[in-house]
């Protein structure tokens, strides 16, 4: 009988031990009623308006002229509304080749475009371009591209223009340039 007596206390020596160790594992309830705050991350995407200039390399091939082939820089400003874009850009470059001498086009152009995606715009490009130097024509731009967005300030961009003389010999032109642009 002393060996069940000393089976017994062991027993509810460690059911009481055991008990202590449970009862220090409360189930607590928050009693705050502030709301947790959640961080919130926002990737809007490129960001396309403001300042930017570049450069680019293009052909140009004209009726009279054949085809030339030039480097330019340009210059613009961007205004992003949702997934609208308005902008306006000052571009020239030295064109060589062609039945011509070695001359310079400089254009205006505003541009109006949709923003598709985070990173691509896809626009529509109007505007004047003159011949810096012979022959002297004047042109009516008018025609498109699409820019890519590759860091959060660099983009680049393929764009087509045609051009409808105004004056001079009637040189109809059409224009393909690819660039890339820093974004400021």
């Amino acid at each position: 009988m002393r060996l069940f007596k000393i089976i017994t206390l062991t027993a509810l020596g460690s059911t009481a031990s055991m008990a202590g160790a449970f009862a220090a594992d409360l189930i607590t309830v928050p009693t705050s009623t502030s709301p947790v705050e959640m961080p919130i991350y926002d990737d809007a995407g490129f960001d396309w308006s403001g300042f930017y200039a570049g450069v680019y390399g293009g052909a140009q091939n004209g009726t009279t002229s054949g085809t030339q082939y030039g480097l330019g820089v340009q210059a613009g400003v961007n205004a992003q509304f949702d997934f609208y874009l308005l902008g306006a850009e000052v571009a020239v470059h030295g064109l060589t080749g062609g039945t011509t001498a070695e001359t310079s086009y400089g254009q205006i152009l505003g541009r109006a475009g949709l923003v598709v995606s985070d990173d691509v715009l896809v626009y529509a490009a109007g505007g004047y371009g003159i011949d810096l130097g012979p022959p002297d024509e004047q042109d009516l731009l008018l025609g498109g591209g699409v820019e890519l967005a590759v860091t959060d300030s660099i983009s680049v961009e393929a764009q087509y223009l045609h051009g409808f003389p105004l004056n001079g010999g009637g040189n109809a032109k059409d224009q393909f340039t690819v660039g890339a642009n820093f974004h400021f």
